[in-house]
Parts: C-alpha cells; sequence; structure tokens
C-alpha cells in the first residue's frame, strides 16, 4: 500500500472527524473547523467570513497567486450502515473510508498539504454550504469584490482528476397548490381538487420535460418530483398539496428560463412558488470554456467529459472568472455509506494541483 505524500492522511483525518454534517449545517465562525484551518496554514492571510446560519468561508490567500481553488467543507448527513465510524478515518485496501473523504474533504487535505510543503503563492476558498444547495457563500464572496484578479477557477469536486469544462445547472423548487375542501361528492371534485390541480401541472412538466429530450443518449432536461404531500382522505377534496420538484439543465440552456416555462404550464391555477436553488450550467449564460481549455492545456491537466452533477464552478463562470472542475475521486463514492477515496487518487491530486501552483505566475 502506498500512503499518498506529505501528511495528506493527517490532514483528512483531523478533517473527517469535525462533523460538518448539512443539514444541519451547524457550522461557527470560531469553531473546530476554522480553528484548525488557522493552525495549519501558517503564513497565509486568512479571513473569515461569517454569513449566519452556518454559512462561513474561509479565505486564505499567499503572495500573489492567479489561481483560487475552491473547496466545500460540508458534507451531506450519514445513513445507516456505516462499517466503521463515518467520523473516523479507516484505510483498507488502498482506500480511505470516512464522510466527505471524496466528497471533498480529500481535495483539501491535498491542499493543506501543499500549503504546509511548499512556499509558493497560493489562493484557497473553504466554504460550508455547497450540500444545502444554495450557494450562499460563493454567491456573497463573489459580490465581495475578492475574486477580482483571479485568471482562473479550479474547483476541487470528484472528476477522477480530470479537468471538466462543463455541467447541468440545477434548479430546485417547493410548490404549494391550493384547493378548494369539501365533499368529494360534488361534481366540482374535479377541479377543484389540490391534488387534481397540481397532477393537471405535473403532466405539462413531464411534457415540458420530454420535448428537450434529443436522444437516450441526450437526457435534455433532467426534471424529478421528489416528494408530494397533501390531501386528507379519498372522500374529502384536497384542500393543499406540497410538491418539491428539482430540474438539470444541459449547458447552454438556462435554469431560468425552464422555470418560467415551468410557471407559465401552471396557468391560472391557485398556487405558490419558492425557489431554493436556481443555478446555472457550466459554462453560464454568455461564456465559453476557451480560456479554461488553454489553462489546462498550459498546466498539462488531463482533461475528461462533461458530468450531470451541478458544481460550483457555475457560479464563478456566472461571475465572469474562467472556471473548470478538476478533485480526487469519483462522485459515484460521493453521499454514500462507507464513503471512500482511493489513495492513489490523493496522490495523483498532489501531484497535479502541485503542477498548477507551481506554474502559478
Amino acid at each position: 500500500m502506498k500512503i499518498p505524500a506529505n501528511n495528506i492522511l493527517d490532514h483528512l483525518s483531523a478533517l473527517v472527524a469535525i462533523d460538518t454534517t448539512n443539514p444541519p449545517r451547524l457550522i461557527p465562525a470560531d469553531g473546530e473547523l476554522t480553528q484548525y484551518l488557522r493552525e495549519q496554514l501558517v503564513g497565509f492571510e486568512i479571513e473569515i467570513l461569517d454569513y449566519a446560519d452556518g454559512h462561513v468561508s474561509i479565505f486564505a490567500c499567499r503572495g500573489k497567486a492567479d489561481v483560487l481553488f475552491n473547496v466545500h467543507l460540508d458534507t451531506v448527513p450519514v445513513a445507516p450502515g456505516w462499517q466503521t465510524s463515518p467520523f473516523k478515518l479507516d484505510i483498507r485496501e488502498d482506500c480511505v473510508y470516512g464522510r466527505g473523504s471524496c466528497d471533498i474533504k480529500g481535495a483539501a487535505a491535498v491542499l493543506l498539504a501543499l500549503a504546509e510543503n511548499t512556499d509558493k503563492p497560493m489562493a484557497l476558498l473553504f466554504t460550508t454550504d455547497e450540500e444545502g444547495a444554495g450557494g450562499c457563500c460563493v454567491r456573497n464572496f463573489l459580490q465581495s469584490g475578492k475574486a477580482a484578479g483571479f485568471k482562473q477557477v479550479v474547483v476541487a469536486e470528484p472528476t477522477m482528476m480530470q479537468a471538466t469544462f462543463s455541467h447541468r445547472g440545477y434548479l430546485s423548487v417547493f410548490c404549494d397548490f391550493i384547493g378548494e375542501g369539501g365533499h368529494s361528492s360534488s361534481a366540482r371534485t374535479l377541479k377543484d381538487s389540490a391534488i387534481h390541480r397540481m397532477g393537471a401541472w405535473l403532466g405539462a412538466a413531464i411534457n415540458i420535460a420530454a420535448d428537450a429530450c434529443t436522444s437516450e443518449e441526450d437526457p435534455g432536461v433532467c426534471f424529478n418530483v421528489g416528494r408530494v404531500q397533501g390531501g386528507e382522505k379519498n372522500n374529502m377534496i384536497a384542500e393543499k398539496v406540497s410538491l418539491s420538484w428539482s430540474a438539470r439543465v444541459p449547458p447552454g440552456s438556462s435554469s431560468e428560463a425552464l422555470y418560467q416555462q415551468m410557471v407559465v404550464a401552471a396557468a391560472e391555477l391557485p398556487m405558490n412558488w419558492r425557489v431554493s436553488m436556481m443555478a446555472p450550467p457550466l459554462p453560464a449564460a454568455g461564456q465559453d470554456d476557451t480560456q479554461a481549455l488553454h489553462f489546462a492545456k498550459e498546466t498539462q491537466l488531463k482533461i475528461g467529459p462533461a458530468v450531470d452533477f451541478w458544481t460550483e464552478a457555475s457560479l464563478f463562470s456566472e461571475h465572469g472568472l474562467p472556471s473548470l472542475v478538476l478533485g480526487p475521486g469519483n462522485i459515484a463514492q460521493a453521499h454514500t455509506v462507507d464513503e471512500w477515496v482511493s489513495l492513489e487518487q490523493l496522490q495523483i491530486c498532489y501531484d497535479t494541483y502541485l503542477g498548477i501552483i507551481s506554474n502559478d505566475n
């Protein structure tokens, strides 16, 4: 078993041991996580940005770097069935197990090791709210103007260390359909039931997604209703039904445009909408991958295919910053029981990121 270089596992063990599950996202600005990062990033100028409710960013710079690395340190919650403690690093058969080891504390550990073992200029943005599908930390960071001057952003989501320039946008919406209650023997049940009204909209929404499908290989818009709740009994007209749905739009499309299509499909139906997240694809509208591709070739990165999952690289792209996704592990290993990343991927990540920071400036 080949242990990866230079204290990566020490840092990963410490990061995994800090519970940053989101929800509940109980991550204070002066807590264990920020204290650990402060202790490790010796020689860095560090700024803690607290946006409340567990939305905390740690912006760390050393020297004048052109490349900004972005890593989220929150993780998804822990489901039952783990063979070992999800908050204690476990090494078995050349794999490292622990919540966040793949998504994406492994990449964070690599960056901390590089910060410790080199004196190269580096710029690091650690955030704590990516898994909440809100992007508060990154959006506020961009609005602050602190990203000005960076020529390239590397978002460290798992891509098997292949540079990725394209992924889907993400749309998350909650709807309440409102009906007029009463006895189900009434003829008005067909049009007044909240559930029937929801059904009418849902049929139209599915057709919108189906019409965007060009082939089995290109599903176009990936639309999913994740939860429906409402009504009382089958002899009562439902007064209210709540529904949550999400959609992922392909590169070159607009999450906002799809949302407007879905709103129009509701026509005159009594309902309330709440958008929890509306994020563009990568590259974002009006941008392309020309500069990011040039950067990848210049730094001799291995180039990979587009991915279906969403990342905050699109938020940087939307802001006009060339952005790519590049991190250790496979997305299939993320969000799972017994989450893991291979030792080999951590080593490749270290070598690749070292090449990037060595080429910076």
